[in-house]
C-alpha cells in the first residue's frame, strides 16, 4: 500500500524497490530507490536539453534563452580553469556533472521524496524515492567516471612520458650532478603524488555523499522533532512544517554549492595535469 510517513533517520544503504517482482526474473535486487531516481533525473535532464534546443532561434527566448544562459555561463567558467586546449573535450562532462548533481540534490527537497513508499510485511517502511547523491554508490560512480576521463585526457594532452616526468622527474630546472642527487627525493614525492591521485575519487565522493546524506537526516530530524519531544499532536504537526523551513533554504544553497565544489575540483585536477608543460615553458 502506498502511504506517507516521516522517518527520523535515513538509512545508509539504498533500498531495493519492487523486490518481490524483481526476484521472479533476476537474483539481485539492483533497482534501488536511488537508481530509480537517477534514471528519472537523466530522463528529465535529457528532455530539458532536447525541448530547449528543438527549435533553435537566432534570437533566443524562453527555454532556449535560459538553456543557453546556463551553458554559456558554465562554458566560460570552466574554460577559465582548464584552458582553451582542453575545454572542447572536458566541457560536456564537467557541465553534466554539475547539472546532474544540482538536480539530484534539489530533487531530495521535493515533497514526498523519502516519505512516500510502502509498508513492508515486517513493519519496515520502504521509501520509493531517495536522492541519488545520498547514495555513496552514485557519488563513487561519478568520481570514478571523471578520473577515467581525467587520465585519458591527460595522456592525450601531455603524453605518457611527460606525465611520468611531471610525477617523478626533478623539478626546478636543476641540472648536472645535483639532479642525480635529488632523484630519490623527487621519486619519493612522485609516489606521494600517485597516492594523492588515487585518493581523489574517495575524497570527491565522500565529500558529496556526506553533505547530502547529512542534509537529508537534518531535514527528517527537524520534521520529526515534535514527535521526538512528545509535543501535543497539533503542535507536533505544526512544528513538522515550520521547523524545516529555514533548513530547506539552506539545503537549496548547499545543493548548488556541493555541485559547484565537485565540478570545480574536477576542473582544477584536469588543469594541474594538462597545463604544467605550458607553465614551465612560460617560466623559462
Amino acid at each position: 500500500m502506498l502511504l506517507s510517513t516521516l522517518a527520523s533517520i535515513v538509512p545508509m544503504e539504498a533500498e531495493p524497490i519492487f523486490a518481490k517482482a524483481l526476484k521472479e526474473w533476476m537474483t539481485q535486487d539492483w533497482l534501488t530507490n536511488s537508481i530509480f531516481v537517477s534514471l528519472l533525473l537523466m530522463v528529465l535532464l535529457v528532455w530539458w536539453a532536447h525541448s530547449s534546443t528543438r527549435n533553435m532561434e537566432l534570437i533566443p527566448s524562453g527555454r532556449q534563452n535560459f538553456f543557453e544562459f546556463i551553458v554559456a555561463g558554465l562554458y566560460e567558467f570552466f574554460e577559465g580553469i582548464v584552458g582553451k586546449h582542453v575545454i572542447g573535450k572536458a566541457f560536456s562532462l564537467l557541465a553534466t556533472l554539475f547539472l546532474y548533481i544540482v538536480a539530484s540534490n534539489w530533487f531530495g527537497l521535493l515533497p514526498g521524496v523519502g516519505s512516500l513508499g510502502w509498508q513492508e510485511n515486517n513493519g519496515e517502511f520502504l521509501p520509493l524515492l531517495r536522492p541519488a547523491t545520498a547514495d555513496m554508490n552514485t557519488t563513487i560512480g561519478l568520481a570514478v567516471v571523471f578520473m577515467f576521463f581525467w587520465l585519458l585526457w591527460t595522456l592525450q594532452e601531455v603524453g605518457l612520458r611527460a606525465f611520468l616526468k611531471h610525477l617523478f622527474g626533478v623539478k626546478g630546472g636543476v641540472q648536472g650532478i645535483m639532479s642525480f642527487l635529488l632523484m630519490p627525493i623527487f621519486f619519493f614525492v612522485g609516489i606521494i603524488e600517485v597516492i594523492s591521485i588515487l585518493i581523489r575519487p574517495v575524497s570527491l565522493s565522500l565529500r558529496l555523499f556526506g553533505n547530502v546524506f547529512a542534509g537529508e537526516n537534518l531535514m527528517n530530524t527537524m520534521m520529526a522533532m515534535g514527535e521526538t519531544l512528545h509535543f501535543p499532536i497539533w503542535l507536533a504537526k505544526l512544528t513538522s512544517v515550520l521547523l524545516p523551513v529555514p533548513f530547506y533554504f539552506l539545503e537549496l544553497l548547499i545543493g548548488v554549492l556541493q555541485a559547484f565544489v565537485f565540478a570545480l575540483l574536477c576542473a582544477v585536477y584536469l588543469n594541474l595535469s594538462t597545463s604544467h608543460e605550458e607553465e614551465e615553458a612560460e617560466n623559462h
